[in-house]
């Protein structure tokens, strides 16, 4: 059974930093795709950042690009996101998922639909 646990929410103010962690067990593929993804109250799930185990560049989406960094242990057990920069717009529950296929397809953006398994969220709150 493939479970993800999400840490390191909180609240910060607004130009400050947080990183966020996702511990992955029970998934012993060779390669591993794996994404952020972040909901606000009444809004849709919405991609953050996506990256592929095989060292690949990660994709972001542009709300975050040049701000958020994705990254990973080389044993693909750990996720990070690196968050700076934060915006009051930032404000969410941010998600961790993996993807039950080996490696991420070439794609500019992501969908949950692109993932299988997902961890229960950490919030994250950016106050002005």
């Amino acid at each position: 059974q493939v479970r993800l646990v999400e840490s390191g929410g909180g609240s910060v103010q607004a130009g400050g930093s947080l990183t966020l962690s996702c511990t992955v067990s029970g998934h012993t593929a060779s390669r591993a795709c794996s994404a952020w993804f972040r909901q606000s109250p009444g809004k849709e799930r919405e991609w953050v950042a996506t990256i592929d185990s095989r060292g690949e560049i990660p994709y972001y989406s542009s709300d975050v690009k040049g701000r958020f960094t994705i990254s990973q242990d080389k044993e693909k057990v750990t996720v990070y996101l690196k968050m700076n920069a934060l915006k009051p717009e930032d404000t969410a529950m941010y998600y961790c998922t993996r993807r039950a296929r080996l490696g991420c397809p070439a794609m500019e953006s992501f969908s949950t639909s692109d993932f299988d398994w997902w961890g229960q969220g950490t919030q994250v709150t950016v106050s002005s």
